[in-house]
């Protein structure tokens, strides 16, 4: 088992950076939780990486799940292209679930398991799965078809699509028992490649499925997002406010910076980044509070300071509301 942990808080420039140099497509676990997730609040149990020749690449993270960690199931799906630059073209399908059981001890079953004599086995944990798996063009082009492309997912698996997008998934019962066989299947060596590789196979077939019938403009609820300058300025937004975490700024002044309608900025940041422009920036805002708070040592009267808050009474009320507990109980723990 491995712990993720941050050395330290980072500053408030530091933190921006660290943020902005996330992919710009939504984190599937944050939009799973409906909340930012800070890493160093989840045990790791279990990471694995591996590349099917000539396949798939995927990641499986399974994470201890906490009585108060809520997560939602949720499927994405992140169309990635550039232009002038088709080596760079890729197809991932981003999974977040919960609700299994890791064991550490899957590999050798024990005695507890095997006579049934304990009802809680202290190897076995609930877990919060998230699973990555990336298909490359040349993979893809296996399944391309010639003739006329008769719907989006032909425009997908071509790389024709125009723009890149990210669109989120409903889990479907044939997702879930594929998703379920690839976290505790007992294949090893070529049985396993094979295995993984017709799993895989089935999930880009059902995300796909997803998509069958919609026209270009539907990729995005907000039509106005299909042009790549006015993603920019919805993605420059998001860096403005992750600048001023310690300097309030108004969804009117955030829009004249960006040179975007404020409708538009409310509508397009909901959409790629799946929550809204005050939700996002309360939400980093706290987090940060966290870490000052709790790694740095520093008081809630100077972490309120910092944060531009009016009253201690004010970021208290905030704090307790994203969190759950007033600052100065986190101080105590």
């Amino acid at each position: 088992m491995t712990e993720i942990r941050f050395n330290g808080a980072p500053s408030i420039a530091a933190y921006s950076v660290l943020l902005r140099s996330m992919h710009q497509a939504p984190d599937i676990l944050s939009l799973a939780r409906k909340a930012p997730v800070m890493f160093n609040e989840l045990e790791l149990l279990q990471y694995r990486e591996q590349q099917i020749p000539g396949s798939v690449q995927y990641t499986i993270h399974r994470y201890r799940r906490q009585s108060q960690f809520e997560v939602d199931d949720m499927g994405m799906l992140v169309y990635h292209r550039v232009e002038k630059n088709s080596k760079e073209n890729y197809l991932e399908l981003r999974f977040c679930i919960s609700g299994n059981t890791y064991c550490r001890q899957k590999e050798i079953e024990c005695d507890n398991c095997r006579f049934s004599l304990s009802s809680s086995c202290e190897q076995k944990s609930p877990s919060v799965d998230v699973l990555s798996f990336l298909f490359s063009p040349t993979h893809l082009s296996q399944f391309i078809n010639g003739g006329k492309m008769k719907s989006m997912p032909d425009e997908i698996v071509h790389f024709r699509h125009a723009s890149s997008f990210s669109k989120t998934l409903t889990l479907c019962g044939k997702t879930r028992t594929v998703l379920e066989a690839l976290l505790n299947h007992n294949y090893s060596g070529s049985m396993e490649n094979i295995f993984l590789n017709a799993q895989m196979q089935m999930l880009l077939l059902y995300s796909l499925e997803c998509m069958i019938g919609e026209k270009e403009e539907m990729a995005f609820t907000c039509k106005f997002l299909a042009n790549e300058s006015d993603r920019e300025k919805i993605e420059k937004a998001r860096e403005i406010l992750l600048q001023h975490i310690g300097e309030p700024i108004t969804i009117k002044e955030l829009s004249r910076k960006v040179a975007i309608n404020e409708c538009y900025l409310k509508k397009g940041f909901k959409e790629l980044y799946g929550t809204t422009v005050f939700d996002f920036y309360q939400s980093q805002r706290m987090e940060h509070a966290r870490y000052l708070l709790y790694e740095k040592g520093l008081s809630v009267t100077e972490v309120s300071l910092m944060l531009g808050y009016s009253s201690i009474s004010h970021f208290s009320t905030a704090f307790k509301k994203h969190t759950g507990i007033k600052p100065c109980e986190l101080l105590l723990r």
